[in-house]
């Protein structure tokens, strides 16, 4: 039996919509004939979500475990109601449907990580193994369910899997930056320390040059202090990005008035959007990446302000992002020995 390549067939509640929509789908594990069969080992969640889930659990790893376990079993998914985002996954090809045989690349016995949201992947968790609450990754034993739609990465041979998962997961933050930044740009980067931060500072400073300039915001303390040692940016500021006024301010004194091209946003915290508009120029660009980010707030608040700037949503997916980001790892020696220390 064929189902839509889109995945509404596994649809339970509401009908008509699309996976990642719905409240709850179908996650029993018998695969349509479209349908790759996933035997998973770790679940990377989404910055935004795992932060909540970690703060609604006050860390302790057993709440957050619960948390996990009721969400899959309340939606069939792991999409967190409250920011609405997911993460992705790293397993192993346990099956293909009889219609995609010969016409993917994949074989059975592939490791691969999922390159869509676990807000709409048919996911069973029959345990949870690890809680690595540092850098947002839960091992488990579990099956997952690809649709026929699903882009995916082959694992890389030249590097751990979780390094290739901890930079896969944000794949899309570095490889639009390498779309957008053009030579001569100021940029600002809001959450720069992070891990789609440091991304996203190699590729704006890579294609920005000697004449541009890029911006990094981040927390005081450890994370800009580890900024600064990368030389990733030419201006580290230190500051709150939920407060506007302070950013603004801060970036204009490091330009000397000058209003920033292009504004990214991957911090992981809500109400971070006013920041990210106020410093950019007149029909300059902000790329909210971040799921913490309300686009009402982001939308009512430009108006309010009466800034006339391009906006534009962090899609996860585009073109070559896998190999972009991961090509990145291996550009920079730097960069792949602080992933290594912290997200592996």
């Amino acid at each position: 039996m064929r189902g839509c390549p889109y995945g509404t067939h596994r649809v339970i509640e509401p009908k008509g919509v699309l996976p990642q929509t719905a409240l709850k789908i179908d996650n029993t594990m018998e695969i349509y004939d479209n349908e790759i069969l996933i035997d998973v080992k770790t679940l990377n969640i989404d910055s935004a979500s795992f932060t909540q889930i970690k703060e609604q659990a006050g860390g302790d790893i057993e709440k957050i475990k619960e948390i996990m376990l009721n969400i899959v079993k309340e939606r069939g998914k792991h999409q967190n109601p409250v920011t609405g985002s997911g993460g992705m996954l790293i397993g192993i090809v346990e099956k293909i449907g009889k219609d995609l045989e010969g016409k993917i690349d994949l074989k059975v016995g592939d490791k691969i990580a999922t390159l869509v949201s676990l807000s709409l992947t048919p996911l069973r968790i029959d345990k949870i193994l690890n809680v690595k609450k540092d850098i947002d990754q839960v091992d488990i034993e579990g099956k997952a369910i690809l649709f026929e739609s699903g882009i995916y990465a082959k694992l890389p041979d030249d590097m751990p899997e979780t390094l290739a998962l901890a930079a896969l997961d944000v794949a899309g933050a570095p490889a639009q930056t390498a779309k957008l930044v053009k030579p001569g740009d100021y940029v600002l980067i809001l959450g720069a320390a992070g891990k789609s931060g440091l991304l996203c500072c190699y590729e704006a400073k890579k294609r920005a040059g000697v004449t541009g300039k890029v911006i990094g915001l981040a927390r005081p303390g450890k994370s800009a202090e580890r900024l600064k040692q990368t030389n990733l940016c030419d201006v580290v500021i230190e500051g709150d990005a939920t407060q506007p006024v302070e950013v603004l301010n801060k970036v204009l004194e490091c330009t000397g008035g000058r209003y920033v091209d292009i504004a990214i946003n991957v911090v992981n915290i809500p109400n971070t959007e006013m920041s990210t508009i106020l410093p950019v120029r007149d029909d300059g660009i902000v790329y909210f990446f971040s799921m913490a980010t309300s686009f009402t707030r982001a939308a009512l608040g430009a108006e309010g302000v009466g800034k006339d700037v391009n906006m534009i949503i962090g899609n996860g997916y585009t073109k070559g992002h896998a190999q972009i980001t991961l090509e990145v790892l291996r550009e920079s020696k730097l960069l792949r020995e602080i992933f290594e220390t912290i997200y592996v």
